[in-house]
């Protein structure tokens, strides 16, 4: 019995020698995302670090948005894959965008919720679902309040030309105003990656 408790205590502390040892092996096994995994292939974290960084900076500092008076009021809509793989969803390139512009844009920017998510969500979550303008509601009704309404939206597409080991990425996201169809910006982003 006495050397049952001996095997114990000392399988008890090699599990907390070892579990002293996983941060150290955790910080190894998982580069940082502003940097390019040399075992990873295609897009990474760091390019989409990049490439919203960028393009955030870009817009931002528009002219245009800098020296009016009001507000912009912005609506993103879902990235466009032209890619290979176009069952994956890259709605992450504008979703880092969007937050990127939130946080740096201060009060030169308002960032609107997508009309069909936020429909959802108050048919969801408010009880009776959404009331439209008639003071008509239930949980299936298509229109709700108008709300803000966005002045432009910023969306966004990514393309591959594809090589026998590599492929070239090329993001583009345009701002686009409702009222005039104008593209008041467009920014891209070009990467290599092996395949």
């Amino acid at each position: 019995m006495h050397t049952l408790l001996k095997i114990f205590a000392i399988a008890a502390l090699a599990t907390l020698v070892g579990c002293e040892d996983d941060p150290h092996h955790y910080g190894q096994a998982r580069p940082p995302v502003d940097q390019v995994d040399s075992q990873g292939e295609g897009l990474q974290s760091k390019d989409l670090l990049q490439a919203t960084d960028k393009m955030a900076m870009e817009l931002l500092a528009l002219p245009a948005l800098n020296q009016g008076e009001a507000k912009w009021t912005i609506v993103t809509q879902a990235m466009e894959n032209q890619t290979i793989s176009q069952r994956q969803s890259l709605d992450i390139f504008v979703d880092r965008l969007k937050t990127q512009l939130y946080q740096h844009g201060g009060n030169r920017v308002t960032i609107v919720e997508n009309r069909d998510r936020l429909r959802d969500l108050q048919n969801r979550e408010l009880e009776g679902g959404v009331v439209d303008e008639y003071g008509q509601g239930g949980a299936h009704t298509a229109a709700g309040p108008a709300g803000i309404q966005p002045r432009y939206v910023l969306y966004g597409k990514l393309q591959e030309l594809a090589n026998r080991g590599t492929s070239t990425y090329r993001a583009e996201f345009n701002l686009t105003d409702f009222k005039t169809r104008e593209v008041v910006w467009t920014g891209e982003y070009i990467v290599k990656v092996v395949r």
